[in-house]
């Protein structure tokens, strides 16, 4: 089987490819920080760790990420339960998932750096506010309105509909409120462009914010302009 990831990979590299490889890193106490300059297979010597097992799991989490990218569903013919389930599974658990790992990346940058750059310390409550709000944002999703819109389909009510609009509404507006703190985290990180010479970690809370913000405009996208419509008109 051909490998994305080999001993030979630059661990700096790998965590630049594919962010979340960070997180597999520190679990196993890897430096891919101030010692990510090197061949993996050096990181994983100096750690007295197994080669086999390393490069398993990280292939492995690397090919579950592309498959979940490369998912092709026609949304026009996909029913509502499809929509919801892809949403729970893809998004959902990715938020579950990048959330509470991401966060002390955030907090460690903060504090390291926003001495000299105050910016950081805007970034990382704007990064907190999001985090809250899409995690309430979720649980609300998986435990009232998705349920709703299932019981719904299968006994179609005005009341259940009305319920359902009421708080697709809220929904909506909880969606503008991310999309309002994504914007400015956008603009106070010029981009997500670290400056000259910032450190691995640095970097790497830029790249993860930068798909965090990605995965989330899908996952809006698709309840705003796929689902949300159809109990909405």
């Amino acid at each position: 089987m051909v490998q994305t990831f080999t001993e030979q990979s630059i661990v700096s590299d790998i965590v630049k490819q594919f962010p979340r490889s960070s997180d597999l890193f520190k679990a196993y106490k890897i430096d891919f920080c101030c010692g990510g300059n090197r061949p993996l297979s050096e990181a994983i010597a100096k750690r007295g760790l197994s080669p086999e097992e390393i490069l398993k799991n990280l292939n492995t989490l690397y090919k579950e990420k592309e498959a979940k990218q490369h998912i092709q569903i026609d949304w026009d013919t996909a029913s509502s339960a499809e929509v919801m389930d892809h949403i729970v599974q893809k998004h959902h658990n990715y938020l579950q998932e990048e959330l509470p790992n991401l966060s002390p990346y955030v907090t460690k940058v903060m504090k390291v750096h926003g001495g000299k750059q105050s910016h950081l310390r805007v970034v990382h409550k704007l990064f907190h506010d999001l985090k809250t709000d899409l995690e309430q944002h979720t649980v609300k999703e998986e435990m009232e309105e998705f349920p709703l819109i299932k019981s719904y389909e299968e006994n179609p009510t005005e009341e259940r509909l009305r319920a359902i609009q009421e708080g697709l509404s809220d929904l909506a507006m909880e969606h503008s409120h991310a999309g309002e703190i994504l914007h400015e985290l956008r603009r106070i990180t010029n981009d997500y462009t670290p400056p000259e010479g910032a450190c691995g970690t640095y970097r790497l809370v830029y790249n993860r914010l930068e798909e965090l913000e990605s995965d989330t405009f899908e996952h809006i996208h698709l309840e705003n302009n796929i689902l949300f419509p159809r109990y909405m008109a």
